[in-house]
Protein backbone atom coordinates (compact mmCIF):
# COMPACT_ATOMS: atom_id res chain seq x y z
CA UNK A 1 0.00 0.00 0.00
CA UNK A 2 1.48 3.39 -0.83
CA UNK A 3 1.76 6.03 1.52
CA UNK A 4 1.33 9.59 1.04
CA UNK A 5 3.96 11.72 2.98
CA UNK A 6 1.86 14.69 4.72
CA UNK A 7 3.77 17.87 5.17
CA UNK A 8 2.64 20.39 7.96
CA UNK A 9 2.01 23.72 6.10
CA UNK A 10 1.83 26.91 8.13
CA UNK A 11 -1.19 28.89 8.18
CA UNK A 12 -1.64 31.91 5.95
CA UNK A 13 -4.46 33.89 5.11
CA UNK A 14 -5.18 35.04 1.80
CA UNK A 15 -5.83 38.29 0.73
CA UNK A 16 -8.60 40.87 1.78
CA UNK A 17 -8.70 43.27 -0.75
CA UNK A 18 -10.83 46.69 -0.68
CA UNK A 19 -13.39 45.41 -3.54
CA UNK A 20 -14.12 42.65 -0.86
CA UNK A 21 -15.15 45.31 1.68
CA UNK A 22 -18.99 45.30 0.93
CA UNK A 23 -19.55 41.94 1.46
CA UNK A 24 -17.37 40.42 3.63
CA UNK A 25 -18.17 40.83 7.61
CA UNK A 26 -15.07 40.97 9.87
CA UNK A 27 -16.28 39.14 12.94
CA UNK A 28 -14.88 40.55 16.40
CA UNK A 29 -15.01 39.33 19.91
CA UNK A 30 -13.24 39.00 23.61
CA UNK A 31 -14.78 42.17 25.35
CA UNK A 32 -18.10 43.24 26.68
CA UNK A 33 -21.08 43.66 24.59
CA UNK A 34 -21.15 47.43 25.01
CA UNK A 35 -17.33 47.42 23.67
CA UNK A 36 -18.11 45.80 20.87
CA UNK A 37 -21.09 47.25 20.10
CA UNK A 38 -19.09 50.91 20.02
CA UNK A 39 -16.38 48.79 18.10
CA UNK A 40 -19.12 47.54 15.47
CA UNK A 41 -19.60 51.27 15.05
CA UNK A 42 -16.33 52.94 14.65
CA UNK A 43 -15.60 49.85 11.82
CA UNK A 44 -19.01 50.62 10.04
CA UNK A 45 -17.59 53.99 10.24
CA UNK A 46 -14.82 53.38 8.10
CA UNK A 47 -16.58 51.31 5.49
CA UNK A 48 -16.21 48.15 6.89
CA UNK A 49 -19.10 45.47 8.09
CA UNK A 50 -18.47 44.68 11.49
CA UNK A 51 -20.63 42.18 13.58
CA UNK A 52 -19.22 40.95 17.24
CA UNK A 53 -19.45 37.00 18.04
CA UNK A 54 -22.35 35.61 20.34
CA UNK A 55 -22.25 36.46 24.01
CA UNK A 56 -19.89 34.20 25.39
CA UNK A 57 -21.93 31.24 27.19
CA UNK A 58 -21.31 27.74 29.00
CA UNK A 59 -21.59 25.76 25.97
CA UNK A 60 -18.38 27.46 24.32
CA UNK A 61 -15.84 25.45 27.32
CA UNK A 62 -16.91 22.46 25.63
CA UNK A 63 -16.92 23.29 22.36
CA UNK A 64 -13.43 24.68 22.67
CA UNK A 65 -12.20 21.46 24.26
CA UNK A 66 -13.10 19.36 21.23
CA UNK A 67 -10.61 21.24 18.96
CA UNK A 68 -7.89 22.92 20.65
CA UNK A 69 -5.52 21.70 23.35
CA UNK A 70 -7.30 20.33 26.85
CA UNK A 71 -4.33 22.35 28.79
CA UNK A 72 -5.24 25.68 27.31
CA UNK A 73 -6.46 28.07 29.63
CA UNK A 74 -10.09 29.18 29.96
CA UNK A 75 -10.41 32.13 28.36
CA UNK A 76 -8.29 30.71 25.39
CA UNK A 77 -10.87 27.68 25.22
CA UNK A 78 -14.26 30.15 25.75
CA UNK A 79 -13.18 32.32 23.06
CA UNK A 80 -11.91 29.39 20.64
CA UNK A 81 -15.23 27.91 21.72
CA UNK A 82 -17.29 30.95 20.87
CA UNK A 83 -15.35 31.18 17.42
CA UNK A 84 -16.01 27.98 16.79
CA UNK A 85 -20.16 28.13 17.56
CA UNK A 86 -19.78 31.36 15.13
CA UNK A 87 -18.24 29.40 12.12
CA UNK A 88 -20.62 26.42 12.26
CA UNK A 89 -23.90 28.58 12.89
CA UNK A 90 -22.71 30.34 9.41
CA UNK A 91 -21.72 27.61 8.07
CA UNK A 92 -25.30 25.84 8.52
CA UNK A 93 -27.31 28.75 7.71
CA UNK A 94 -25.63 30.25 4.49
CA UNK A 95 -22.90 27.76 3.71
CA UNK A 96 -19.19 26.30 3.52
CA UNK A 97 -18.34 28.91 0.40
CA UNK A 98 -19.92 31.72 2.44
CA UNK A 99 -17.77 31.14 5.91
CA UNK A 100 -14.61 31.25 3.57
CA UNK A 101 -15.65 34.32 1.66
CA UNK A 102 -17.90 36.85 3.20
CA UNK A 103 -16.74 36.39 6.52
CA UNK A 104 -12.96 37.08 7.86
CA UNK A 105 -12.11 36.93 12.40
CA UNK A 106 -10.14 39.42 13.67
CA UNK A 107 -8.06 39.03 16.88
CA UNK A 108 -5.80 40.44 18.87
CA UNK A 109 -2.40 39.20 20.19
CA UNK A 110 1.35 39.96 21.91
CA UNK A 111 3.83 38.43 22.88
CA UNK A 112 4.96 36.60 26.58
CA UNK A 113 3.81 33.90 28.79
CA UNK A 114 0.16 33.82 28.43
CA UNK A 115 -2.88 33.24 26.19
CA UNK A 116 -2.44 36.23 23.84
CA UNK A 117 1.20 34.69 22.78
CA UNK A 118 -0.99 31.47 21.56
CA UNK A 119 -3.74 33.06 20.22
CA UNK A 120 -3.96 32.55 16.79
CA UNK A 121 -2.41 28.73 17.18
CA UNK A 122 -5.32 27.85 19.28
CA UNK A 123 -7.51 29.51 16.86
CA UNK A 124 -5.85 27.67 13.82
CA UNK A 125 -6.63 24.73 15.27
CA UNK A 126 -10.17 25.78 15.43
CA UNK A 127 -9.80 26.25 11.48
CA UNK A 128 -8.61 22.32 10.94
CA UNK A 129 -10.24 20.91 13.07
CA UNK A 130 -13.90 22.66 11.27
CA UNK A 131 -11.95 21.80 7.75
CA UNK A 132 -12.19 25.84 7.23
CA UNK A 133 -8.26 26.50 6.48
CA UNK A 134 -9.29 28.71 3.77
CA UNK A 135 -11.43 31.17 5.98
CA UNK A 136 -9.64 34.19 6.87
CA UNK A 137 -8.46 35.18 10.87
CA UNK A 138 -5.87 38.35 10.89
CA UNK A 139 -3.96 38.68 14.37
CA UNK A 140 -3.95 42.43 15.75
CA UNK A 141 -1.05 43.23 17.19
CA UNK A 142 -0.99 46.16 19.24
CA UNK A 143 -1.46 49.03 16.24
CA UNK A 144 0.27 47.08 13.54
CA UNK A 145 -0.95 43.49 11.77
CA UNK A 146 1.42 40.87 12.95
CA UNK A 147 -0.06 39.19 9.38
CA UNK A 148 -0.05 41.73 7.09
CA UNK A 149 -3.61 41.25 5.22
CA UNK A 150 -2.21 41.88 2.08
CA UNK A 151 -4.70 43.33 -0.51
CA UNK A 152 -5.23 46.54 1.21
CA UNK A 153 -8.68 45.44 2.54
CA UNK A 154 -7.66 45.98 6.30
CA UNK A 155 -6.37 49.74 6.86
CA UNK A 156 -4.77 50.19 10.20
CA UNK A 157 -4.98 54.27 9.85
CA UNK A 158 -5.05 57.39 12.21
CA UNK A 159 -9.05 57.64 11.84
CA UNK A 160 -9.96 53.91 12.34
CA UNK A 161 -7.17 53.74 15.42
CA UNK A 162 -8.65 56.54 17.24
CA UNK A 163 -12.29 55.60 16.51
CA UNK A 164 -11.05 52.26 17.94
CA UNK A 165 -9.59 54.05 21.61
CA UNK A 166 -12.67 56.25 21.84
CA UNK A 167 -14.69 52.77 22.08
CA UNK A 168 -12.73 51.51 24.49
CA UNK A 169 -13.21 54.64 26.49
CA UNK A 170 -16.27 55.69 26.29
CA UNK A 171 -17.19 51.28 26.72
CA UNK A 172 -15.12 51.63 30.36
CA UNK A 173 -17.59 54.38 31.29
CA UNK A 174 -20.77 53.73 30.36
CA UNK A 175 -19.46 50.38 32.42
CA UNK A 176 -18.21 52.36 35.27
CA UNK A 177 -21.76 54.63 35.30
CA UNK A 178 -23.38 51.22 35.32
CA UNK A 179 -21.54 49.40 38.34
CA UNK A 180 -21.56 52.30 40.44
CA UNK A 181 -25.58 53.05 40.01
CA UNK A 182 -26.98 49.55 39.97
CA UNK A 183 -26.69 48.29 43.55
CA UNK A 184 -28.57 51.83 44.42
CA UNK A 185 -30.81 52.11 42.12
CA UNK A 186 -34.71 53.03 43.36
CA UNK A 187 -36.57 51.15 39.96
CA UNK A 188 -35.09 47.78 39.39
CA UNK A 189 -34.18 47.36 35.97
CA UNK A 190 -33.91 51.10 35.11
CA UNK A 191 -29.82 50.92 35.12
CA UNK A 192 -29.39 48.05 33.06
CA UNK A 193 -32.42 50.18 30.87
CA UNK A 194 -30.37 53.23 30.39
CA UNK A 195 -26.88 51.33 29.64
CA UNK A 196 -28.44 50.08 26.49
CA UNK A 197 -29.91 53.24 25.79
CA UNK A 198 -26.44 54.94 26.39
CA UNK A 199 -24.51 52.70 24.19
CA UNK A 200 -27.03 52.76 21.27
CA UNK A 201 -26.82 56.35 21.38
CA UNK A 202 -23.00 56.23 21.76
CA UNK A 203 -22.94 53.86 18.81
CA UNK A 204 -24.89 56.69 15.88
CA UNK A 205 -21.96 58.87 17.57
CA UNK A 206 -19.01 56.62 16.43
CA UNK A 207 -20.72 55.33 13.35
CA UNK A 208 -21.32 58.94 11.96
CA UNK A 209 -18.87 60.88 13.33
CA UNK A 210 -16.57 63.01 10.74
CA UNK A 211 -13.43 61.81 9.20
CA UNK A 212 -10.84 64.52 9.36
CA UNK A 213 -7.84 63.35 7.32
CA UNK A 214 -5.70 60.80 7.65
CA UNK A 215 -2.74 61.58 9.86
CA UNK A 216 -2.32 64.71 11.63
CA UNK A 217 -5.50 66.63 11.07
CA UNK A 218 -7.06 63.67 12.19
CA UNK A 219 -5.05 63.23 15.20
CA UNK A 220 -5.74 67.02 16.25
CA UNK A 221 -9.60 66.81 15.60
CA UNK A 222 -9.93 63.32 18.22
CA UNK A 223 -7.77 64.23 20.71
CA UNK A 224 -9.36 68.11 20.83
CA UNK A 225 -13.17 67.65 19.48
CA UNK A 226 -16.23 68.31 21.68
CA UNK A 227 -18.00 65.63 19.78
CA UNK A 228 -17.49 62.53 22.08
CA UNK A 229 -18.15 64.92 25.31
CA UNK A 230 -21.37 66.69 23.50
CA UNK A 231 -22.70 62.76 23.45
CA UNK A 232 -21.77 62.12 26.53
CA UNK A 233 -23.70 65.44 28.04
CA UNK A 234 -27.02 63.55 26.04
CA UNK A 235 -25.84 60.14 27.97
CA UNK A 236 -25.67 61.97 30.80
CA UNK A 237 -29.16 63.42 30.41
CA UNK A 238 -30.31 59.60 30.06
CA UNK A 239 -28.59 59.08 33.90
CA UNK A 240 -30.25 62.06 35.56
CA UNK A 241 -33.41 60.36 35.68
CA UNK A 242 -31.73 56.97 37.63
CA UNK A 243 -33.08 57.36 41.28
CA UNK A 244 -30.52 55.94 43.59
CA UNK A 245 -30.29 55.09 47.63
CA UNK A 246 -26.85 55.91 48.71
CA UNK A 247 -27.89 54.86 52.26
CA UNK A 248 -28.11 51.17 51.29
CA UNK A 249 -24.53 49.85 53.28
CA UNK A 250 -23.06 47.89 50.57
CA UNK A 251 -18.67 46.59 50.46
CA UNK A 252 -16.73 47.77 47.76
CA UNK A 253 -15.25 44.78 45.83
CA UNK A 254 -12.19 45.52 43.13
CA UNK A 255 -12.08 43.39 40.43
CA UNK A 256 -8.56 42.41 39.19
CA UNK A 257 -6.93 39.61 37.47
CA UNK A 258 -6.37 38.16 33.79
CA UNK A 259 -7.38 40.73 31.25
CA UNK A 260 -10.52 38.36 29.65
CA UNK A 261 -11.77 37.39 32.82
CA UNK A 262 -11.91 40.57 35.02
CA UNK A 263 -13.30 42.63 31.53
CA UNK A 264 -15.70 39.64 30.98
CA UNK A 265 -19.46 39.75 31.23
CA UNK A 266 -21.13 36.19 31.68
CA UNK A 267 -20.62 32.47 31.82
CA UNK A 268 -16.84 32.43 31.10
CA UNK A 269 -16.02 33.81 35.02
CA UNK A 270 -19.25 32.58 36.25
CA UNK A 271 -21.11 35.51 36.09
CA UNK A 272 -18.92 36.59 39.18
CA UNK A 273 -19.96 40.52 39.39
CA UNK A 274 -23.63 39.97 39.06
CA UNK A 275 -23.21 37.70 41.59
CA UNK A 276 -21.19 39.76 43.96
CA UNK A 277 -23.99 42.76 43.22
CA UNK A 278 -26.73 39.79 44.39
CA UNK A 279 -24.91 38.99 47.06
CA UNK A 280 -25.15 42.55 48.33
CA UNK A 281 -21.99 44.22 46.80
CA UNK A 282 -20.68 47.41 45.32
CA UNK A 283 -18.09 46.20 42.07
CA UNK A 284 -15.90 48.19 41.01
CA UNK A 285 -14.79 46.94 37.35
CA UNK A 286 -11.17 47.18 35.68
CA UNK A 287 -11.64 49.60 32.75
CA UNK A 288 -9.95 48.20 29.55
CA UNK A 289 -8.37 51.46 29.30
CA UNK A 290 -6.02 51.18 32.13
CA UNK A 291 -4.17 48.08 30.24
CA UNK A 292 -3.70 50.58 27.17
CA UNK A 293 -1.75 52.96 29.54
CA UNK A 294 0.07 50.24 30.94
CA UNK A 295 1.69 49.51 27.89
CA UNK A 296 2.10 53.11 26.68
CA UNK A 297 3.82 53.67 30.40
CA UNK A 298 5.93 50.26 30.01
CA UNK A 299 7.53 51.76 26.99
CA UNK A 300 8.41 54.56 28.82
CA UNK A 301 9.91 52.83 31.64
CA UNK A 302 12.22 50.76 29.43
CA UNK A 303 12.89 54.23 27.62
CA UNK A 304 13.74 55.65 30.98
CA UNK A 305 16.11 52.34 32.00
CA UNK A 306 17.95 52.46 28.77
CA UNK A 307 18.91 55.93 29.09
CA UNK A 308 22.48 55.44 28.71
CA UNK A 309 22.04 53.55 25.17
CA UNK A 310 19.57 54.69 23.77
CA UNK A 311 19.63 57.62 20.32
CA UNK A 312 17.85 60.49 20.88
CA UNK A 313 16.92 59.63 24.36
CA UNK A 314 15.30 62.71 24.99
CA UNK A 315 13.54 63.24 21.84
CA UNK A 316 11.92 59.45 22.15
CA UNK A 317 11.08 60.03 25.59
CA UNK A 318 9.45 63.19 24.71
CA UNK A 319 7.41 61.79 22.63
CA UNK A 320 6.23 58.68 24.50
CA UNK A 321 5.14 60.94 27.02
CA UNK A 322 3.61 63.13 25.01
CA UNK A 323 1.55 60.25 23.99
CA UNK A 324 0.98 59.10 27.35
CA UNK A 325 -0.49 62.51 28.28
CA UNK A 326 -2.85 62.67 25.57
CA UNK A 327 -4.07 59.64 26.68
CA UNK A 328 -5.29 60.56 29.85
CA UNK A 329 -6.36 64.22 28.57
CA UNK A 330 -8.66 62.63 26.58
CA UNK A 331 -10.05 60.04 28.82
CA UNK A 332 -10.60 62.97 31.49
CA UNK A 333 -12.24 65.31 29.74
CA UNK A 334 -14.73 62.42 28.92
CA UNK A 335 -15.24 61.34 32.49
CA UNK A 336 -15.82 64.98 33.28
CA UNK A 337 -19.05 65.15 30.88
CA UNK A 338 -20.07 62.41 33.19
CA UNK A 339 -19.65 64.61 36.25
CA UNK A 340 -16.72 62.30 37.15
CA UNK A 341 -18.10 59.82 38.02
CA UNK A 342 -16.44 57.07 36.42
CA UNK A 343 -13.10 56.46 38.29
CA UNK A 344 -10.17 57.65 37.17
CA UNK A 345 -7.05 55.88 35.44
CA UNK A 346 -4.50 55.36 38.08
CA UNK A 347 -1.09 56.70 38.11
CA UNK A 348 0.99 54.12 36.42
CA UNK A 349 4.21 55.11 37.99
CA UNK A 350 2.34 54.94 41.52
CA UNK A 351 1.39 51.27 40.72
CA UNK A 352 4.86 50.67 39.59
CA UNK A 353 6.50 51.97 43.30
CA UNK A 354 3.76 50.20 45.14
CA UNK A 355 4.73 46.45 43.23
CA UNK A 356 8.34 47.30 43.47
CA UNK A 357 8.73 45.77 46.64
CA UNK A 358 7.01 42.25 45.61
CA UNK A 359 7.23 42.20 42.10
CA UNK A 360 9.67 43.26 39.25
CA UNK A 361 7.55 45.53 36.81
CA UNK A 362 9.88 43.94 33.47
CA UNK A 363 8.29 40.97 33.99
CA UNK A 364 5.62 41.88 31.41
CA UNK A 365 3.75 38.55 31.43
CA UNK A 366 0.16 39.20 32.30
CA UNK A 367 -0.89 42.51 33.56
CA UNK A 368 2.47 42.12 35.55
CA UNK A 369 3.03 44.56 38.52
CA UNK A 370 -0.46 45.85 38.22
CA UNK A 371 -2.01 43.15 39.99
CA UNK A 372 -0.15 43.47 42.85
CA UNK A 373 0.25 47.38 42.42
CA UNK A 374 -3.87 47.87 41.98
CA UNK A 375 -4.75 45.72 44.73
CA UNK A 376 -2.11 48.18 46.92
CA UNK A 377 -3.55 51.09 45.37
CA UNK A 378 -7.32 50.30 46.22
CA UNK A 379 -6.34 49.27 49.63
CA UNK A 380 -4.07 52.34 50.48
CA UNK A 381 -6.39 54.94 49.25
CA UNK A 382 -9.39 53.47 50.90
CA UNK A 383 -11.12 52.52 47.23
CA UNK A 384 -12.37 49.26 48.25
CA UNK A 385 -12.96 47.20 50.93
CA UNK A 386 -11.44 43.60 49.12
CA UNK A 387 -9.67 42.87 46.06
CA UNK A 388 -11.18 39.57 44.09
CA UNK A 389 -8.23 38.39 41.74
CA UNK A 390 -9.91 36.32 38.94
CA UNK A 391 -6.54 33.61 37.45
CA UNK A 392 -6.97 30.84 34.70
CA UNK A 393 -6.39 27.90 36.43
CA UNK A 394 -2.85 27.23 35.69
CA UNK A 395 -2.13 30.63 34.33
CA UNK A 396 1.79 31.13 34.71
CA UNK A 397 1.96 35.02 35.07
CA UNK A 398 -1.49 34.69 37.57
CA UNK A 399 0.53 31.89 39.64
CA UNK A 400 3.29 34.88 40.16
CA UNK A 401 1.03 37.23 40.92
CA UNK A 402 -1.05 35.01 43.68
CA UNK A 403 2.29 34.07 45.17
CA UNK A 404 3.76 37.91 45.54
CA UNK A 405 0.48 38.74 47.31
CA UNK A 406 1.37 36.03 49.98
CA UNK A 407 3.96 38.38 50.58
CA UNK A 408 1.84 41.60 50.12
CA UNK A 409 -0.38 40.13 52.55
CA UNK A 410 2.39 39.40 55.44
CA UNK A 411 2.90 42.85 55.22
CA UNK A 412 -0.35 44.17 55.39
CA UNK A 413 -2.99 41.82 57.29
CA UNK A 414 -5.96 43.75 56.93
CA UNK A 415 -5.92 43.68 53.44
CA UNK A 416 -9.02 41.29 52.02
CA UNK A 417 -7.85 39.48 49.08
CA UNK A 418 -9.86 36.64 47.30
CA UNK A 419 -7.68 34.73 44.05
CA UNK A 420 -10.44 32.91 42.67
CA UNK A 421 -8.78 30.43 39.97
CA UNK A 422 -11.25 30.11 37.44
CA UNK A 423 -11.64 26.52 35.15
CA UNK A 424 -15.08 27.05 33.49
CA UNK A 425 -16.84 24.76 35.19
CA UNK A 426 -16.67 25.18 39.14
CA UNK A 427 -18.63 28.20 40.23
CA UNK A 428 -19.63 26.51 43.64
CA UNK A 429 -15.84 26.28 44.24
CA UNK A 430 -15.17 30.01 43.18
CA UNK A 431 -18.47 31.53 45.16
CA UNK A 432 -18.11 30.05 48.51
CA UNK A 433 -14.12 31.12 48.43
CA UNK A 434 -14.72 34.42 47.85
CA UNK A 435 -18.07 34.40 50.31
CA UNK A 436 -16.11 33.85 52.67
CA UNK A 437 -14.03 37.60 52.25
CA UNK A 438 -17.11 38.85 51.39
CA UNK A 439 -18.78 38.23 54.54
CA UNK A 440 -15.45 39.99 56.55
CA UNK A 441 -16.01 42.56 54.17
CA UNK A 442 -19.67 43.65 54.66
CA UNK A 443 -18.99 43.33 58.31
CA UNK A 444 -16.13 46.12 57.92
CA UNK A 445 -18.53 48.02 55.45
CA UNK A 446 -21.48 48.30 58.35
CA UNK A 447 -18.69 49.18 61.23
CA UNK A 448 -17.50 51.70 58.70
CA UNK A 449 -21.02 53.06 57.95
CA UNK A 450 -21.83 53.09 61.62
CA UNK A 451 -18.99 55.16 62.94
CA UNK A 452 -19.39 57.75 60.51
CA UNK A 453 -22.85 57.91 61.48
CA UNK A 454 -21.37 58.34 64.88
CA UNK A 455 -18.67 61.04 64.22
CA UNK A 456 -21.58 63.02 62.56
CA UNK A 457 -24.09 62.61 65.41
CA UNK A 458 -26.65 62.03 62.31
CA UNK A 459 -29.05 59.25 61.95
CA UNK A 460 -30.47 57.96 58.99
CA UNK A 461 -33.76 59.41 59.01
CA UNK A 462 -31.80 63.03 59.42
CA UNK A 463 -30.19 62.57 55.87
CA UNK A 464 -33.56 61.26 55.21
CA UNK A 465 -35.09 64.41 55.36
CA UNK A 466 -32.37 66.14 53.95
CA UNK A 467 -32.86 64.39 50.68
CA UNK A 468 -36.19 65.72 50.74
CA UNK A 469 -35.35 68.85 50.63
CA UNK A 470 -32.47 67.85 48.39
CA UNK A 471 -33.95 65.83 45.79
CA UNK A 472 -30.77 66.32 43.46
CA UNK A 473 -28.69 64.03 45.96
CA UNK A 474 -30.81 60.91 44.76
CA UNK A 475 -29.45 61.50 41.33
CA UNK A 476 -27.10 58.98 39.85
CA UNK A 477 -25.25 62.02 38.08
CA UNK A 478 -24.99 63.61 41.66
CA UNK A 479 -20.90 63.00 42.50
CA UNK A 480 -20.36 62.37 46.03
CA UNK A 481 -16.75 63.05 46.99
CA UNK A 482 -14.34 60.67 48.58
CA UNK A 483 -13.94 61.16 52.04
CA UNK A 484 -11.27 58.76 53.07
CA UNK A 485 -13.69 55.99 53.29
CA UNK A 486 -13.94 53.15 51.31
CA UNK A 487 -18.05 52.33 51.03
CA UNK A 488 -20.24 54.77 49.17
CA UNK A 489 -22.94 54.82 51.75
CA UNK A 490 -20.12 55.95 54.45
CA UNK A 491 -18.60 59.10 51.98
CA UNK A 492 -22.33 59.72 51.36
CA UNK A 493 -22.73 60.60 55.23
CA UNK A 494 -20.06 62.45 55.94
CA UNK A 495 -20.99 64.53 51.95
CA UNK A 496 -24.64 65.57 53.64
CA UNK A 497 -22.98 66.16 56.74
CA UNK A 498 -20.70 68.96 55.44
CA UNK A 499 -24.06 70.34 53.26
CA UNK A 500 -25.60 70.57 56.81
CA UNK A 501 -22.91 71.96 58.69
CA UNK A 502 -22.51 69.21 60.46
CA UNK A 503 -18.48 68.15 60.29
Amino acid sequence: METREVHYRAYRPRPFTKEERPHTTILFGGLTWKHERLIQGSLERMGYKAQPLPNIERVDLDIGKEYIDVGACCPTTFTAGNLARTLISIKEKEGEEAVKNNYLFVTVGACGPCRFGQYHESYERVLEGLNLRDFRLFLLDLLQMEQSAPGGGLEINMPLTFGLIYAMFLGDLITDMEYATRPYEVREGQTDRVVKESIELLYERLKNRPIKGKKLDSLLWHVFTDYFVKALKKVKSLWDEVEVDRLRVKPKVKITGEFWLQTHEGDGNYNIKRWLEREGAEVIPPPIAVWMDYLINMELFKLEDAKGFVKKYYLKKSAVGAIAYLYRFVYNRLRKALNNIPNPLPDQRQLKELARPYFYYRLTGGEGHMLIGKALYAYKRKQAHMICELSPYGCLPNTMSIGAMAKVLGDYPDLLYAPIEIKGDAEVHAYSRCQMILTEAKRRAREEFESVLERTGLTVEDIRDFEEKHPELRKATYRVPHYGYAGTASNYVMHVAKLMGRV
